[in-house]
């Protein structure tokens, strides 16, 4: 079935595009979501005479979406959870848990499909997913899963510190390199 694309949609066209999907799609999640529209000749003419309209709320809905993408950008959620011993969790969690600490946190986030989350999570830990504000913006979250609040606060303290050891190893590295290049090249000339 041909629909025309009211929107961006991931993997299937920008706005405006003429494409072809499967019915069931088109019915069950294009139509009802307002997304598409049927491709005759009607509905063409009809996109073609609200083609500004349409294109002024997306750049509208983009720019509010990029605002709170700043808002969001270094955002890190902390979610409790109960755990066994080997920090497996009693159950999972979901993009629907990530959007409702979203929420939580004061950030409106449409659905939980925003979340793209490619499968829940089971483990203790702390973990990246992007979340898709627009069609057009992106932005990745960080998430602490813990035990307590108290324990998540100390997973983020030793993570902070291994990251300032492997800085610190790095800069160490760096300048060890550094130095021996420099004896090559002194030796290199002393020959020459």
């Amino acid at each position: 079935m041909e629909v025309i694309l009211l929107e961006r949609i991931d993997r299937l066209g920008g706005m405006g595009d003429v494409v072809t999907v499967k019915p069931g799609f088109a019915r069950n999640f294009l139509f009802p979501q307002k997304k598409a529209l049927r491709a005759n000749k009607d509905n063409k003419a009809l996109y073609e005479s609200k083609k500004a309209e349409l294109e002024a709320i997306n750049v509208k809905r983009r720019g509010e979406a990029e605002v709170v993408a700043k808002k969001m950008d270094g955002l890190k959620l902390i979610i409790v959870r109960a755990a066994g011993e080997g920090g497996q969790l009693y159950g999972s969690v979901s993009a629907r848990d990530i959007a409702d600490a979203l929420k939580e946190q004061g950030y409106d986030v449409a659905q939980a499909t925003a979340v793209l989350l490619n499968a829940p999570v089971k483990t203790l830990g702390t973990f990246k997913t992007p979340v898709r504000l627009h069609p057009e913006v992106k932005i990745e979250v960080e998430f602490t899963i813990a035990r307590s609040i108290e324990e998540a606060k100390q997973t983020a303290a030793s993570a902070a510190q291994l990251l300032e050891r492997a800085e610190d190893a790095a800069k160490l590295e760096a300048e060890a390199a550094a130095e021996t290049a420099e004896g090559e090249k002194e030796s290199a000339e002393a020959q020459a």
